[in-house]
């Protein structure tokens, strides 16, 4: 699967489980060791372990692609799944907010998926 198709797919299986303001980042050219980010909010610490949960299974059913590597899922206030070319970020907002990614890459070509609470 490219990497692009990839990180469409996780924005899918985040949308599936109600993420919102889903945005993908293309970092390819900027960065060596991811080609994108999905940067997607949950309203609380059990829905971002609901949406990890939901990308995790659906990846791992429908695509056969397992995370690498899983962060923060204890406090669930920033979770961050390793797939690799594709790095995953959930936050709760006021996390978001504060760590403000999509500023910090506001060079690169953004394509949101999910705006606003769905």
């Amino acid at each position: 699967m490219r990497p692009d198709q990839l990180a469409q797919a996780i924005a899918s299986q985040a949308a599936d489980k109600k993420a919102f303001d889903i945005v993908e980042l293309d970092l390819r050219g900027t960065i060596d060791y991811t080609d994108f980010f999905v940067i997607c909010s949950g309203t609380s610490d059990r829905q971002v372990k609901s949406i990890c949960d939901g990308i995790r299974f659906g990846m791992k059913q429908e695509h056969g692609v397992a995370a690498r590597r899983i962060e923060g899922l204890t406090q669930a206030h920033w979770v961050l799944l390793d797939y690799l070319d594709v790095i995953v970020h959930v936050f709760l907002p006021e996390v978001r907010a504060f760590y403000d990614l999509e500023r910090l890459w506001g060079e690169v070509p953004a394509r949101a998926v999910g705006v606003g609470l769905s």
